[in-house]
């Protein structure tokens, strides 16, 4: 057996880990990427008393973020300490945790930017003569010496993730990571309206808000056209006040990027509070549409957790049940008074249609049932001869031309076949035609079964081929539009647009871009049917966001997609003899008929012989 002295002498294994190596594990979670930091920043100079903060990005945060704010400042013997670990000024003991009031809390933040970025500070407090500049990099004190600032603080984080190149190489594109600074600068210019808050994206204005109430905060942030459609909300029971606003419900988008909670003036995340509220809203909506919210919750801080996450977003109720049903029964009111819709019923049955996935979206008839409405976008009509222009490039597939008796399957070629496999259409019984089931999908017979086309997947594969196909060739067709219209959008938006203003030009569309997140929409594809320009627009970049992750396309083949969801035929539209024949013409000619760009099936086949069977 080991004596003490003899135990003493083994080199143990355990060891203490490095400040600045533990500051770049905490960094992992805590700065994931540039909003993270912007919102730690943010957070600092709300509880910094400022009542007006500026927000400067570069690259969407890649090379520089700046947050200058007009806040107490720090002293000099503050200024170091800010950037140790688990340094604060906002608790002292543990009894503190339980009654926590300001954004930040945990120390942790600043040492974790500071380990992996260029950190500059500036600051100086109203009742110092002088203010001081301090350089840390990489957790590495460069400089700190006084210096002629204004009161107040200016901090600059400059090539974040400077030193741990893999998780810079983790970062998205500007366009990104910019739509994630910007949700990050809304949530707080959303709790503090009473602050003047800025952003400046590559010397740009983003936003510039003037200090005013909620509602005008609102509309400043995501445009006039929200007046009038938020519902307002105010309601106290027990240990909960839940106010803020709604939104109509036709006043959805095709993304998450605009439903906020916030939990005693801190944006937080929560799965079960959030499926609460949409649960409401499912008897107007569709479940692919995410409708605006805002709301308010606040409580007594005893009663809620915020130290759950180093993050600070996650937070746990004391009394869930309570905050959920309260949360229930006042938006259920609201949109229910909104309307002044009792009883919600699902439409008769010979009303019945398929509702349209896309663009769909249910309004209240006279009846007070919801019934579909969508726009016709194509107009087959006009020019028939334009819908079978493949004929000439393709003289094989020439109506009336006999197909050979093993092209009449339709079940969809190996995968990796296109336009050079060579697909035929089915040889049809031309005194039989064409029939809709529910107005929705086209049925016809063949010389060996029945063909079925789902008219909207179908017409979406043919305009998705089109626009990439306008694209390739770069000689876009283009309808100038009499009267311009002129499109406000959200800095999120505009952003969006200006990343890929290039390819929708290439599409056909003729669109200018202004100032002050306004674009002028000159023209648009000529195979389009004039209307709404500007919520066509919308559409498009809304879709545009939400394929981000979520399907395999490149930025071309998602604003094609986004183009064909929003412009394709609706389920529930009534077609005549020669436009269900132009489609299913249209469709062979594609490069791709069977499937539509998400993979779902166009078309599907029953052989004769699985009918006969039926009947046996």
């Amino acid at each position: 057996m080991q004596s003490d002295s003899q135990t003493d002498s083994v080199s143990g294994i355990i060891k203490l880990l490095p400040a600045d190596l533990a500051n770049k594990i905490a960094a992992g979670e805590v700065v994931q990427r540039p909003s993270s930091v912007v919102k730690e920043l943010l957070d600092n100079a709300i509880d910094a008393g400022a009542t007006q903060i500026d927000v400067h990005l570069q690259q969407a945060g890649r090379t520089l973020i700046q947050v200058d704010d007009n806040g107490c400042g720090m002293s000099k013997s503050d200024i170091p300490n800010c950037f140790l670990r688990h340094a604060t000024s906002k608790i002292t003991r543990v009894e503190d945790l339980y009654q926590i009031r300001t954004l930040g809390f945990r120390g942790e933040a600043m040492a974790s930017i500071a380990s992996v970025a260029q950190v500059t500070l500036k600051t100086k407090r109203v009742e110092d003569e002088t203010g001081y500049l301090y350089e840390i990099w990489g957790g590495k004190e460069r400089s700190f010496e006084p210096a002629a600032v204004v009161n107040g603080t200016s901090i600059a984080i400059k090539n974040l993730f400077y030193n741990v190149p893999a998780r810079r190489a983790f970062l998205k594109t500007d366009n990104t990571e910019f739509r994630h600074t910007i949700i990050v600068f809304q949530q707080m210019a959303l709790i503090n309206p009473g602050i003047r808050f800025s952003l400046y994206a590559n010397g740009e204005v983003v936003y510039k808000l003037p200090a005013q109430s909620l509602l005008d905060r609102v509309v400043e942030i995501f445009g006039k056209s929200y007046a009038a459609s938020l519902i307002p909300i105010d309601e106290t029971a027990g240990f909960v006040r839940i106010h803020g606003y709604l939104a109509d419900p036709k006043l959805t988008k095709k993304n998450r990027g605009e439903q906020f909670l916030f939990v005693n003036g801190r944006p937080v995340m929560h799965r079960h509070l959030t499926h609460v509220i949409l649960e409401q809203y499912k008897n107007w909506i569709s479940d692919s549409e995410y409708p605006f919210f805002a709301i308010f919750f606040d409580v007594d801080p005893a009663q809620v957790d915020v130290n759950v996450h180093p993050s600070k977003m996650e937070i746990k109720f004391e009394d869930e049940r309570t905050v959920s049903m309260l949360t229930k029964s006042v938006i259920k009111r609201a949109l229910h008074e909104r309307f002044s819709v009792p009883d919600m019923q699902f439409p008769d049955q010979e009303d019945f249609y398929e509702p349209f996935p896309v663009t769909g979206r249910q309004e209240v008839g006279q009846s007070g049932r919801p019934v579909q409405s969508f726009p016709s976008r194509i107009n087959f009509d006009a020019r028939p001869s334009d819908f079978n222009s493949y004929n000439s490039d393709y003289p094989d597939r020439q109506r009336g031309k006999p197909f050979s008796p093993d092209s009449t399957s339709i079940y969809a070629p190996a995968a990796g076949q296109g336009r050079d496999a060579d697909h035929q259409r089915p040889e049809l019984e031309r005194s039989v035609g064409f029939w809709q089931l529910h107005n929705t999908y086209i049925i016809t017979q063949t010389l060996t079964g029945l063909c079925i086309v789902d008219q909207f997947l179908a017409h979406k594969r043919i305009i998705y081929e089109r626009a990439l196909n306008a694209m390739d060739s770069g000689l876009p067709s283009t309808q100038q539009l009499l009267f311009p219209q002129t499109l406000q959008l959200s800095a999120s938006d505009f952003a969006g647009l200006r990343n890929v203003l290039p390819d929708l030009l290439r599409m056909g569309f003729d669109i200018s871009l202004m100032s002050g997140n306004t674009a002028v929409i000159n023209g648009v594809p000529a195979d389009i049917q004039l209307g709404d320009e500007r919520s066509l627009i919308e559409s498009i970049l809304h879709q545009y966001q939400s394929y981000s992750g979520a399907v395999q396309l490149d930025s071309r083949e998602k604003l094609a997609l986004g183009l064909a969801s929003k412009t394709a035929m609706p389920r529930g539209k009534k077609l005549t003899q020669l436009e269900m024949e132009t489609l299913f013409d249209q469709l062979f000619a594609c490069e791709q008929p069977y499937a539509d760009p998400l993979k779902k099936p166009t078309i599907t086949y029953l052989p004769l012989d699985e009918i006969r069977s039926r009947f046996r």
